[in-house]
């Protein structure tokens, strides 16, 4: 038997080549190290304290593990398969570095307290992460909104002309919907932050340990209360996803609103070149590649926050192997969130609206019938019946071929007596923005508080 492994005492037999590669996960969970060293560290240093080991064994421990931080971080760690996780790997090599001294590191501690530990240190620290790129991307946008605070475009439901909008209430709208992201984040931040170290297996460690000294030198905000739970609990890390899976989804929304506004019916905005691609086969073309990705990625972590639900649903308490299955999903979405974040912020950065194609756009479609509709109940006319009347209006503006603002004023008063000159103060597309001068609305004065108050927003945190 090959009594390397360090959990080997029981057994007779040895374990499969197959098992070795099947159950392994040191090719991914390495990326766990600087967690795991900290976090074995602060419980070396807890052990001295309440005296399970002494003073001399817990300095050679610190120092064995000062080296393994350097080759680590050096790329010169000898990683084996054989020793199944980076946890193991990590003991090891200290054994291997120190001897004795190192074979009582794992003392008052299990392997299951030890990955849930891990892996909060390692999600508290992507969600700092996350929420500094989530403020960038805030940073960027209210930058750009304070620059096309007067830009007219047309605003849309159903993907049809509906009522005249500034680009900059648009741009702001998307700090808004990032801005939940940034909450969620922080929230769950606050169910992250409490230490399981100290668990054990699953029924806690008859040593006399001091839990509140671990989690206070790694930075937890509190201790599990039941130890089944803290070795078994993957809630945060599905919380997590399922945050990051909703950035994905706001992300995908202000993806999509970019690749329709680049495309060549609308023609409102330019990427810049850095943030396209071509084609292999048609010269002509500029595609958003950017942005379709970042639309396409956000399915992945959907199916990242599925995979974790699925694989929770089932298992009974306390620690099941199944649990190993997180790691590949939780670390794919971090990467994807950072990725996505990034190049976001980058091209919407650098984007370029066309003010006359997008006031154009704005003109047409008749947005600002409601404009006329609200100018009639001003004038008395219930508010149903002004409806009725401006849908008229618009049926023969369309007869005509032309705009609300193009028709005459006798023409216009044809259906409805009550409109004097002063309507073509409504009709226009600047009129119909002013008009909606509270706050969230779209009037650029609007914008521009709501653009100072972002800014207060981001410098407070």
């Amino acid at each position: 038997m090959d009594k390397s492994k360090l959990w080997s005492g029981r057994f007779d037999g040895e374990t499969s080549n197959l098992t070795e590669a099947f159950t392994a996960s040191q090719h991914f969970d390495r990326r766990l190290a600087e967690y795991d060293l900290a976090g074995t560290m602060a419980h070396v240093r807890m052990l001295q304290a309440c005296s399970v080991i002494t003073p001399s064994d817990s300095e050679e421990i610190l120092t064995g593990l000062r080296q393994i931080i350097e080759e680590i971080r050096e790329d010169r760690f000898p990683w084996r398969v054989e020793h199944e996780d980076v946890h193991m790997n990590i003991e090891v090599r200290l054994i291997e570095l120190i001897g004795d001294a190192g074979k009582k590191v794992h003392t008052g501690r299990s392997r299951n307290d030890q990955v849930a530990t891990d892996l909060r240190l390692f999600v508290r620290a992507a969600i700092d992460q996350i929420l500094q790129a989530i403020s960038a991307l805030q940073s960027a946008l209210v930058d750009v909104a304070e620059r096309e605070a007067d830009t007219i475009m047309p605003g849309l439901t159903h993907l049809q002309s509906a009522q005249p909008v500034t680009a900059g209430h648009h741009l702001l709208a998307w700090v808004e919907m990032v801005e939940r992201d940034w909450q969620r984040f922080g929230d769950c931040r606050r169910r992250v932050n409490v230490s399981p170290l100290g668990s054990g297996a699953l029924a806690g460690t008859s040593f006399p340990i001091d839990r509140e000294m671990t989690a206070a030198e790694l930075g937890f905000e509190d201790i599990s209360a039941n130890s089944l739970d803290a070795v078994s609990d993957r809630d945060f890390v599905i919380e997590f996803c399922g945050a990051a899976a909703l950035l994905g989804i706001h992300l995908s929304r202000m993806a999509e609103d970019l690749v329709l506004w680049s495309s060549e019916n609308c023609r409102f905005v330019d990427l810049g070149d850095a943030f396209c691609t071509g084609s292999s086969i048609m010269p002509q073309k500029k595609n958003p590649d950017v942005a379709e990705l970042v639309r396409g990625k956000s399915g992945r972590l959907l199916g990242n926050v599925t995979s974790l639900m699925v694989l929770m649903k089932g298992q009974p308490l306390s620690y099941n192997r199944d649990n190993q299955e997180d790691k590949e999903p939780l670390f794919d979405t971090v990467d994807t969130v950072l990725a996505c974040l990034q190049v976001m912020t980058a091209m919407l950065s650098n984007m370029r609206f066309d003010r006359e194609v997008m006031r154009a756009a704005a003109v047409r479609g008749y947005a600002t019938a409601t404009d006329l509709a609200d100018y009639l109940v001003r004038k008395g006319i219930p508010f149903r019946d002004a409806h009725a009347v401006v849908g008229k209006v618009i049926r023969s503006a369309q007869d005509q071929g032309v705009d609300l603002d193009q028709l005459s004023l006798d023409v216009l008063r044809e259906f409805s007596p009550h409109i004097q000159d002063d309507i073509y103060d409504v009709l226009s597309l600047e009129g119909s923005i002013a008009a909606r001068d509270q706050v969230g609305g779209t009037a650029p004065q609007q914008v521009r508080k709501a653009i100072d108050r972002g800014r207060q927003r981001l410098a407070g945190r």
